[in-house]
């Protein structure tokens, strides 16, 4: 919902710190290394270290958007898109993963039923961007990408805040799961509404 507002100011910054680059590094490199980065998270979260943790899933979002300017300076690829959406993807849910092994108890209940609530955003954007493909549809909304870019109630920035939130409060992570993962299925729905009334 706030991507292609967000995009508008992050995308000229990042656009600039893209100069400072060595043209020998790959927007697929800094994905990659992002994405390592990235699932230190999981550990991290496992021993409760909640403000490590959050500071690392920060670096992967800023790397995250780094490896999109890079590519928009250099040309964007069918590979960068697809490491780009598939480690993000991973990501998002190894982040839940390390809120679960954290107390599975408590959490762990919850943390399936967010990441049941991914799976539904996740087939719900990839399917519609195949079909898209297929039909030649296209839309530069959320800036120019490898594939279409289906947004909804859900997405990047979003998840973020609430990744956000929840390392700052993992206190109170079930609750804030379950009302986020309702979120998504209210996504998935708008997503299939806007499938049938562009696909059939």
């Amino acid at each position: 919902m706030l991507d292609s507002r967000v995009n508008t100011i992050l995308h000229p910054a990042m656009n600039s710190l893209v100069n400072y680059i060595p043209r020998q590094i790959s927007a697929n490199t800094i994905t990659l290394f992002g994405f390592v980065i990235g699932l230190m998270a999981v550990p991290l979260l496992w021993f409760k270290l909640y403000s490590a943790a959050l500071a690392v899933i920060l670096i992967n979002r800023f790397l995250d958007g780094l490896d999109g300017a890079v590519a928009r300076k250099n040309g964007i690829t069918d590979l960068g898109g697809y490491l780009d959406i598939t480690c993000d993807f991973i990501f998002y849910s190894g982040v839940i993963l390390g809120f679960a092994l954290a107390y599975p108890e408590q959490n762990g209940l919850a943390a399936a039923f967010l990441i049941f609530s991914f799976i539904g955003t996740g087939c719900s954007f990839l399917a519609f961007a195949a079909a898209a493909e297929k039909h030649g549809i296209s839309s530069d909304a959320h800036g120019k990408k490898g594939f279409y870019y289906l947004g909804g109630l859900i997405e990047g920035t979003e998840t973020i805040l609430f990744y956000v939130i929840i390392c700052l409060f993992p206190e109170y992570f079930p609750i804030l799961a379950v009302i986020f993962g309702i979120t998504c299925w209210l996504t998935v729905c708008g997503r299939f509404g806007t499938a049938f009334s562009l696909l059939r």
